[in-house]
């Protein structure tokens, strides 16, 4: 006579697949294991509140969060990214700026790299901008250097 053993698992709720809840069980042993070593103390942040909490999350917040993380400079953004992020602070840029020409320059440059994103394959999140008015830009500069001088 052969005599089987009655299982002692519980069963998952119902709808929730078999595989799953194992998998779910070892995930909250791994998790419990750490606790009891203590590898969640000290950490990073701990007891402080999340960056940023209450206020929208722009689509590439996750990548912001990372290179401020890592402290990498704009080089290792995506193009559109630095693209989006460098016509953002063109005026600051071109503020700082002493000569007319070399204003002109820095827009144009900008330029000409924001029509080779627009026309090349897209490297990260969309272009958001499109080229600055080299001569506005100069007028713009002009202004700021009349009311800061």
């Amino acid at each position: 006579m052969i005599v089987r053993k009655a299982r002692t698992e519980t069963m998952p709720a119902p709808g929730k697949n078999v595989y799953m809840s194992r998998y779910e069980d070892h995930i909250e042993r791994q998790i419990r294991q750490a606790q009891e070593r203590g590898e969640f103390e000290n950490l990073p942040g701990a007891g402080k509140p999340l960056s940023g909490k209450g206020q929208p999350l722009h689509e590439d917040w996750w990548l912001q969060e990372y290179l401020t993380r890592e402290q990498a400079g704009t080089e290792a953004l995506p193009t559109n990214i630095r693209l989006n992020k460098e016509h953002g602070e063109l005026a600051s840029t071109l503020a700082r700026e002493h000569s007319e020409q070399r204003v002109r320059e820095i827009v144009a440059d900008l330029n000409v790299r924001i029509d080779a994103a627009r026309r090349g394959i897209a490297d990260g999140p969309p272009l958001r901008v499109g080229p600055v008015d080299v001569e506005e830009a100069v007028a713009q500069w002009r202004e700021s250097k009349k009311t800061a001088g």
